[in-house]
């Protein structure tokens, strides 16, 4: 507003500059006057951090604006101009009562398992939402008159899902962290209606009674106990992985030099059997050709006698066919020279009264050789 004023002195000014005629300058100033006053009337200065709406009073319409600047108005009263602060307000629930419509009585929750516990100082950053300026101007009416609107439903939805967690729960940051964006998004499904919002919630450490208290320091002393002894398990299990890749890499150093060794003396084994099976095929070899040799010997050799035994057969037939086809006397005599210088022993003796044969007996080698 300030700024259309200097504008409109400043054009008033240099008017009457620029007259050469200072009788009219009445008329100037008047219309100077009338100019000023429809621009007073007429266009509103927008600030950064707020939201203006604009509302035709003929047909009804409204007009959110969130560009900071000049706005210009049609002039009679045919529309208005409401302005907003929509920069961030911070809402505090602290303290053992309400102060004003920022600062509230503490948050005090009751836990799923019937205990309590309290919240002594929790923060809330709000806002109206610029887009939405004219659903926070319709519902919660002009000025800061939408700050009514976080006590009621801030203090019964933090409860609400505070309460879901137990004393144990809820002692852990993580899970009353969880318990404050389900409280965030529950208030903006109702307040963003309404064209406000809340950009963040900032809850302290929950404050139970002494003796839960101690009971909490106790536990926290006692995990730290056992982040320690996770801390030396974890060192532990490093150092006892160190020394097992240690003894691994010795052994495979022993388990590679034993392999090479052993892969050498079956190199030489194959090797030894290599020649060995060059020795036995040479030797077998030579056996077979020399058996080979000996059996084509052998076998002539018995073709040979074969082929003598033959003629001797041959002759022998031939000389027994002869014999049997001389006379007897001529055998006779063959057989006086085969049994020359055999003794014949003949001893008659008396069968009956009167013999009438000789038995002869042969003794020693008679039979042989008269055969």
């Amino acid at each position: 507003m300030n700024k259309n004023l200097q504008a409109a002195g400043e054009l008033v000014r240099n008017v009457f500059r620029a007259s050469p005629d200072r009788a009219s300058w009445f008329w100037l100033g008047a219309a100077a006057f009338v100019l000023l006053t429809l621009g007073m009337r007429s266009c509103t200065t927008l600030d950064p951090g707020e939201a203006a709406i604009r509302v035709n009073n003929i047909t009804g319409a409204t007009e959110v604006i969130t560009q900071p600047g000049l706005i210009m108005l049609l002039p009679g009263g045919i529309q208005d101009v409401y302005v907003l602060d929509v920069s961030p307000q911070t809402f505090h629930m602290r303290g053992q009562e309400t102060k004003s419509a920022l600062e509230v009585r503490e948050l005090e929750v009751r836990a799923s398992d019937g205990s309590n516990f309290v919240f002594t100082d929790t923060t809330i950053l709000f806002r109206a939402i610029p887009s939405r300026a004219d659903a926070a101007l319709r519902d919660s009416g002009l000025g800061y008159a939408y700050y009514d609107w976080m006590l009621p439903y801030a203090r019964s939805i933090l409860r609400d899902e505070f309460g879901r967690e137990s004393t144990i729960s809820v002692s852990n940051p993580t899970n009353f962290g969880a318990a404050t964006e389900r409280a965030r998004v529950r208030i903006n499904e109702l307040l963003g209606k309404h064209g406000v919002e809340v950009t963040s919630i900032v809850t302290p450490r929950p404050k139970f009674s002494q003796e839960y208290e101690n009971l909490i320091e106790a536990r926290n002393q006692a995990e730290n106990q056992l982040a320690v002894i996770d801390s030396d398990l974890a060192r532990a299990k490093t150092e006892r992985e160190r020394k097992f890749a240690e003894v691994r890499r010795d052994q495979n150093k022993i388990i590679q030099e034993k392999r090479a060794e052993l892969e050498a003396a079956l190199a030489e084994a194959v090797t030894n059997q290599t020649e060995t099976q060059r020795e036995v095929d040479t030797y077998k070899i030579e056996k077979v050709a020399a058996g080979e040799a000996a059996r084509a010997a052998a076998k002539n050799r018995a073709e040979e006698l074969a082929g003598q035994l033959t003629a001797q057969y041959a002759t022998k037939k031939a000389e027994i066919d002869a014999f049997r086809n001389q006379p007897v006397e001529r055998v006779m005599e063959r057989l006086g020279e085969r049994l020359k210088g055999v003794i014949i022993q003949i001893q008659p003796f008396r069968n009956d009264g009167s013999p009438s044969k000789v038995q002869i007996e042969n003794l020693g080698g008679a039979n042989e050789r008269a055969n």
